[in-house]
């Protein structure tokens, strides 16, 4: 069956943090920006096919992935802000949680995709899976 709209959550600990921060810097370009996410995903089946989703890894029913994102009103492509969301995709219930937003300087560490791997990690319980 082909699922045209998905539920789209926010986890609390992607909001208490670099959401929070997004919000504070860029105040009401950062409203158009996330609502402009908040529909990608919802239609996450046709964004999926774009170069600006990258599957990271699955286990299970669960698939993780990174999105590129640019804040509206900005000149910079999605690709060279450098502002991600990782979000979680679970096809038995048709929900995407997103776990993380934020700007790679935000992340400590030579690999930024280890150093997120290990915040989710830390603060998700379910998303062990993710090495």
């Amino acid at each position: 069956m082909f699922i045209s709209k998905y539920i789209v959550k926010v986890e609390k600990f992607a909001e208490s943090h670099y959401i929070k921060k997004f919000s504070k810097k860029y105040k009401n370009y950062w409203d158009v920006t996330f609502k402009g996410i908040f529909l990608e995903l919802e239609r996450f089946n046709e964004f999926m096919k774009t170069d600006h989703v990258n599957l990271i890894s699955f286990h299970k029913n669960i698939s993780i992935f990174k999105i590129n994102f640019r804040l509206a009103k900005t000149n910079f492509s999605r690709k060279t802000s450098g502002n991600r969301c990782i979000i979680s995709l679970n096809r038995n219930n048709n929900e995407i949680k997103i776990l993380l937003m934020y700007h790679k300087n935000d992340i400590d560490g030579k690999n930024e995709t280890a150093a997120w791997k290990k915040i989710i990690r830390d603060n998700y319980d379910d998303y062990d899976f993710l090495k």
